[in-house]
């Protein structure tokens, strides 16, 4: 890379082809450009990442593929926490709309265990979500993410150590 300017070299030399192998993925134009503007963004953010670069477009890539694995799970959260307003809606239609407290607890609880699913390895978010968000089995989850079952039931006590221990750094777990 220039030393002159390598956010504008890395930028012009690869935004590009990131847009055509995001297009290619995500079949959507619209959402591949703003995922190719979030991946530059997310490396000039790091700046010393640029420096330190070898391989541009494998950085790239895995830059863009965790940016959309973030993004899947956001949306997944969403999902549940609208499944899960939706319900309390629903078993609260008799007594009225649900109370402010409900919503501050269902939402509260669903922040939590998205910042514990960002705390665990990649692996483990997904089979957590795939599990009890999709409703998928151990042996479909592990299909899914080509591990064993035993990898996926690990995973999913990893995820849910750290959803009842919050406040614990990554890693620990008593």
């Amino acid at each position: 890379m220039s030393a002159a300017n390598p956010v504008a070299e890395l930028y012009r030399n690869h935004h590009g082809w990131l847009c055509a192998w995001l297009r290619r993925r995500l079949d959507c134009p619209e959402r591949a450009a703003d995922l190719a503007q979030d991946t530059f963004l997310r490396i000039i953010t790091s700046r010393d990442a640029l420096f330190a670069m070898r391989a541009p477009r494998a950085y790239l890539t895995t830059t863009a593929n965790r940016l959309l694995i973030d993004q899947t799970r956001r949306a997944a959260i969403e999902r549940a926490y609208l499944a899960e307003l939706a319900g309390a809606a629903n078993s609260l239609a008799v007594a009225g709309h649900p109370s402010p407290e409900d919503l501050l607890i269902a939402t509260q609880t669903l922040v939590q265990i998205g910042d514990a699913l960002q705390q665990v390895p990649r692996k483990a978010g997904e089979a957590f979500l795939l599990h009890y968000l999709d409703g998928l089995g151990h042996a479909e989850v592990a299909a899914r993410l080509k591990v064993s079952t035993r990898m996926v039931r690990k995973y999913l006590v990893q995820c849910l150590v750290r959803c009842a221990s919050p406040g614990l750094p990554s890693g620990m777990t008593s």
